[in-house]
């Protein structure tokens, strides 16, 4: 797989959002699927909220377009190879099509936090039947050195992954442009550390993953025409931890369980501080307010939702550089 070609899965995927945003919009305004306005919303009228659909559609056609274009290009000659390549996409496609319907649920029907969070584990433990599984650590510092987790500490710790990444990343969801933006900009670091490593057809699903934000971007960014609400949040959530768990098991350290946590430092530390706040104050951890970070760019320092939506987008290509230069001296300690 080439340049050309995640260049082109890149363009596809961005295409086809490009294309169904404006449809999935008019669904949802003829439906109602709205995002009502309110003490909690940063925006003065009801927003349509399923974006996340779009998303989805541009991740999958240009996904699986590809795996079409190297099966008929006999690109995939290995049978292990093959049957890695086709396990990995068809988990993530499947695992990615039912959290999206939790999420369409979520948005369209409503649902209690409890049942939520139920419901991200039953996918979680589900992509683990595809092999999605922490199962090692390797020590960057002591070549040939790796700790395997037996199955009753990995589970729950590839649960924890999946459950932390999911919400992390839906929490930063709260202003128009914020999460396709970041989700761009840290597909794009991700995919160049993954090309560097050598695992294209890891860099292919973020190839797809980018395009498709970006395509939904030009709807999205303030004043967004639609939101990407649970749906794309929490899809998106699932693709970043997902793809960081393939690439666990195949690099030489446990550099790509690392990596996202840096490029993605911001939403991460934004929810902990949110769990942390929201303890301290008495109130349930899950219980929304406006004390994220993007909200206080707003409310303290007086900053427009495009200013600080920029600044946002500032910080994670910072972090991005950072992860990139973390991977870049972790693979410094490789030995031959």
């Amino acid at each position: 797989m080439t340049v050309w070609m995640m260049l082109t899965v890149l363009v596809l995927s961005m295409g086809t959002a490009l294309v169904t945003t404006p449809y999935v919009r008019r669904l949802a305004q003829t439906v109602g699927m709205l995002d009502e306005s309110g003490e909690r919303r940063m925006h003065d009228t009801p927003k349509p909220r399923i974006g996340g659909i779009a998303v989805y559609f541009g991740f999958a056609f240009a996904l699986f377009a590809a795996l079409g274009y190297l099966f008929n290009t006999h690109q995939l000659n290995d049978i292990g190879k093959v049957h890695d390549v086709v396990q990995n996409v068809v988990g993530l496609i499947f695992g990615g099509t039912l959290i999206l319907m939790i999420g369409i649920w979520d948005d369209v029907m409503g649902m209690s936090p409890r049942a939520k969070l139920l419901a991200q584990i039953a996918v979680a433990s589900i992509s683990m039947l595809y092999g999605f599984l922490i199962a090692f650590v390797r020590n960057p510092f002591h070549h040939g050195v790796v700790v395997y987790f037996p199955l009753w500490v990995s589970i729950p710790v590839t649960l924890l992954w999946y459950v932390g990444m999911m919400n992390a990343i839906n929490l930063i969801d709260g202003l128009d442009g914020l999460l396709s933006g970041v989700t761009a900009i840290a597909g794009i670091f991700l995919l160049f550390i993954n090309l560097e490593q050598g695992h294209p057809e890891i860099a292919l699903v973020l190839a797809a993953l980018v395009g498709s934000a970006l395509g939904f971007l030009r709807y999205n960014f303030a004043p967004a025409k639609i939101i990407l609400g649970d749906s794309g949040a929490l899809f998106i959530g699932y693709v970043f931890a997902t793809v960081s768990i393939i690439g666990a098991s195949k690099v030489a350290f446990t550099v790509s369980l690392i990596v996202p946590l840096v490029l993605l430092g911001l939403p991460i530390a934004d929810t902990a501080a949110a769990i942390v706040r929201r303890t301290a104050a008495g109130k349930k951890f899950y219980e929304a307010d406006r004390g994220h970070f993007h909200h206080q760019l707003i409310f303290r320092f007086g900053l427009n939702v495009r200013q600080a939506v920029l600044l946002i987008y500032a910080l994670c290509i910072a972090l991005g550089l950072l992860a990139l230069a973390l991977s870049g001296g972790v693979g410094a300690l490789k030995l031959a």
